[in-house]
């Protein structure tokens, strides 16, 4: 009889192949378990997984979002010289 895996290893898992996704592959894989979770004929212990693996994505989504924020650099052309700064909205 083969030894059950224990459930933090199945995280860890999920989560190592969602940190190896571009944002693009990460909201296509988290459109698919969406769509997963709205079948009618899932078990609690696969909705609880699917669950999991959809909150992997959406935390992929957003640390690249928040990278991708810190890259956005903001010129000031009114003095060629000055350094890119960090972007950040007006309020």
């Amino acid at each position: 009889m083969a030894a059950r895996q224990p459930r933090n290893s199945r995280k860890t898992t999920t989560d190592d192949t969602a940190n190896d996704l571009s944002y693009a592959e990460a909201r296509t894989a988290l459109d698919l378990v969406l769509a997963q979770l709205q079948a009618t004929d899932l078990d609690v212990e696969a909705m609880a997984a699917l669950f999991q693996r959809a909150q992997s994505y959406v935390q992929r989504c957003e640390t690249l979002l928040a990278e991708t924020e810190q890259q956005v650099l903001r010129w000031d052309n009114s003095n060629a010289g000055s350094a890119p700064v960090p972007y950040a909205p007006e309020t």
